[in-house]
């Protein structure tokens, strides 16, 4: 029996530890999201590595660079040029996550659009690649450091599991059933926590490793703009045509309605002629009497 009050205050203790460990990460990320970061050997290593897109910076820390491009290509056939963009992608160990295309009509050309996911590292290759599909009409690429977010994720990664390890350790120690359904509570807790911030530190070393290009490819052969009328005798035309044009869409609507109108037509008459019979046998009323034929009272 003197082993649980020991139990019971070392349990107490790794509460207060844990909350303090949560205060230091809460602190780690204010100064990471405020421009603080931490030094070279405060910040911890990457997860399994991944992410890393190192780039000497200011005061020699590692960015993480996520980079979005835009690139706009005229082409002689932009549907075999959409196969080609696959094609690079594959090649480079990409993969194109979405791909639209849309044939040629009267109104316009062929087209096509692709979401492709490259390389960070083959960018350089992908974008000189696909500039040889056509024209290029226009390109961008943005990039945004995340290197504060992961540095953040990785700081609280590593506090989760020193947590749960103590946790785990104490659990063998427990000898209550009350004692033994708290540390599980706590485990499984920080359990739930440390796979949330692993799956979103997972993305964002993806979207590090991998970066992401939008192609629109376009036909050559696009329908020209309509232009309006320039001299005198175009404007006469144009404003026959439209007085010809709109007489013509009366006249049709009062092809439509002419059947309409004939019912109607027949359903007044129908009730004319039944308001006439009606008045013709209602009995006339009786003639009032002369003044001097009245009754005196």
């Amino acid at each position: 029996m003197r082993h649980i009050p020991r139990f019971t205050a070392a349990l107490a203790a790794v509460l207060a530890a844990s909350i303090a460990l949560s205060g230091c990460s809460a602190g780690f990320s204010g100064a990471a999201d405020e421009g603080g970061a931490p030094s070279r050997d405060e910040a911890p290593q990457a997860v399994d590595g991944e992410g890393a897109a190192p780039d000497a910076g200011a005061g020699g820390e590692e960015q993480s660079l996520v980079v979005t491009g835009y690139v706009t290509i005229t082409a002689d056939d932009p549907i075999t040029a959409a196969e080609d963009a696959t094609a690079i992608a594959l090649d480079v160990g990409g993969r194109v996550d979405a791909r639209a295309e849309s044939a040629a009509t009267g109104d316009g050309g062929a087209s096509a659009t692709l979401t492709m996911r490259v390389p960070a590292d083959r960018l350089e290759d992908v974008r000189a690649r696909l500039a040889e599909l056509g024209t290029v009409d226009s390109a961008r690429f943005d990039s945004v450091d995340v290197g504060g977010r992961a540095r953040d994720l990785d700081a609280r990664i590593t506090t989760l599991h020193t947590s749960i390890a103590r946790y785990t350790e104490w659990l063998g120690d427990a000898d209550t059933t009350a004692d033994l359904i708290a540390l599980e509570s706590e485990i499984a807790s920080r359990q739930t926590q440390l796979e949330s911030l692993e799956a979103e530190r997972r993305q964002l070393a993806d979207r590090v490793a991998m970066s992401t290009i939008t192609v629109e490819l376009y036909s050559a052969a696009r329908a020209p703009a309509p232009e309006g009328p320039t001299t005198f005798g175009e404007g006469l035309v144009a404003g026959w045509t439209a007085f010809v044009g709109f007489w013509a869409a009366v006249a049709v609507g009062l092809g439509v309605m002419l059947p309409w109108l004939v019912l109607l037509g027949g359903v007044l008459v129908v009730v004319l002629v039944v308001v006439r019979r009606a008045g013709r046998a209602r009995p006339p009323a009786a003639a009032a009497p002369a003044s001097g034929d009245t009754p005196v009272g």
